[in-house]
């Protein structure tokens, strides 16, 4: 379905820009192409990834061979140069099916290979990007650490430049793909006293020595998405595989976040979406009292707050990725947009759960598996908490 927005957008701290778009024929064939592959290809084995928290390496090669490993990277660089937009479509029907799918290719696209892609010279865009945005290998990213999660300046992993290697000791915690990726784009320190200016990022081979995947996490949901930690001791990596310059790691990652948080934002979208939708079929086949409980009220201000929600959160998404395909800064709308994307879709999968009644607490009907992915929505690339805190600053700046 063809749709267009027209509403003002604030961009910065006192000026607005006109908000309106219509997807083209071209976004609309990718969303087509993306909804039959769920539908085909993960929607038959969703469950069973999901019991034996098995990572999906068939579908993600699959994905791969279609473009959806390098969605925003330009084509030159082995990506299919398509547009945040086509990026929020592609995440959202992915996980309309399947949140465990949606999040691998979030994490890939938009910290691992956009990382590479936004700070790395040539050379290691060719090295790196190229073969990561082709599906040829799984990208990894870590900032998170035991002591620092919504603190990230809290990072103790470090890297001191020993003759020309960098030799890292440490650890990353809830590393999405830490025990099934290729390649790692990791945050350490570098100075101590310099605080976050300390902090530099570092490409780095997760196949070499020194490098190792510890615990993998047994997870609530999302089980078939692989969360793991990396160690590292006394791992050496060539002074090349420093990304941008030294002591900017953290100001990276920081970038990188703005647009990472608005996957997530796709990512709730999509199971929020999926847990309307078997609502709303569920509504229509359950009879009670002599006619299918979508007759009844309740059921029905249920389902109108449900499908209203969604609407708001999925034009916050779009207006993020609206901006940042125009180079805007999306610094205050990634987190709104995240923000209210994560909370409803907790509020609608628990709606979902609700309106199945007792069938919505068995492993029967979909409900169950959308209440459980969804919270990570509201903990993933900054809870909710750091979101807020993160649209006051932007607020009190103007």
């Amino acid at each position: 379905m063809t749709t267009f927005l027209d509403s003002p957008a604030a961009v910065g701290a006192a000026a607005s820009v006109p908000f309106g778009f219509q997807l083209s024929d071209d976004q609309l064939a990718v969303r087509k192409m993306v909804r039959e592959f769920a539908e085909s290809e993960l929607r038959p084995r969703v469950m069973e990834w999901d019991e034996a928290q098995v990572f999906p390496r068939e579908a993600i090669a699959r994905l791969g061979e279609l473009g959806m490993l390098g969605v925003i990277i330009p084509e030159e660089y082995g990506g299919a140069g398509l547009s945040y937009i086509d990026y929020v479509g592609v995440i959202e029907e992915l996980s309309r099916v399947d949140g465990s799918v949606g999040i691998s290719i979030a994490a890939h696209n938009s910290l691992c290979t956009n990382h590479l892609y936004m700070f790395g010279t040539e050379e290691q865009k060719r090295r790196w990007v190229v073969p990561l945005a082709q599906g040829k290998l799984i990208g990894a990213w870590g900032l998170t650490e035991a002591e620092a999660g919504s603190d990230a300046k809290g990072t103790r992993t470090t890297a001191v430049l020993d003759g020309s290697e960098w030799v890292l000791n440490g650890s990353k915690n809830f590393i999405t793909h830490g025990s099934v990726g290729d390649v790692a784009v990791l945050m350490a320190v570098t100075d101590k006293a310099a605080g976050t200016h300390g902090i530099s990022a570092f490409v780095v081979d997760l196949h070499q020595k020194g490098i190792r995947a510890g615990k993998k996490e047994n997870k609530l949901g999302l089980r078939a998405s692989d969360t793991a930690t990396l160690v590292m001791e006394d791992c050496r990596i060539p002074n090349e595989n420093l990304l941008g310059p030294l002591g900017t790691g953290f100001s990276q990652a920081m970038q990188v976040l703005d647009g990472g948080r608005i996957s997530i934002a796709a990512l709730a979208l999509g199971m929020a979406q999926g847990a309307f939708d078997c609502a709303l079929d569920y509504s229509r086949q359950r009879v009670q009292f002599g006619k299918p409980i979508s007759e009844f009220q309740s059921i029905q201000n249920y389902l109108s707050d449900m499908a209203t929600e969604i609407d708001a959160a999925r034009l916050l998404t779009w207006r993020a990725g609206w901006m940042k395909d125009r180079g805007l800064k999306v610094t205050k709308e990634s987190a709104m947009c995240k923000l209210y994307a994560g909370e409803v879709s907790v509020r609608v999968a628990n709606l979902a759960v609700q309106i199945h009644g007792g069938y919505g607490f068995t492993k029967d009907f979909r409900a169950e598996k959308f209440y459980r992915d969804v919270k990570l929505c509201t903990i993933g690339e900054g809870t909710s908490e750091i979101q807020r805190m993160v649209i006051a600053r932007q607020l009190l700046k103007a």
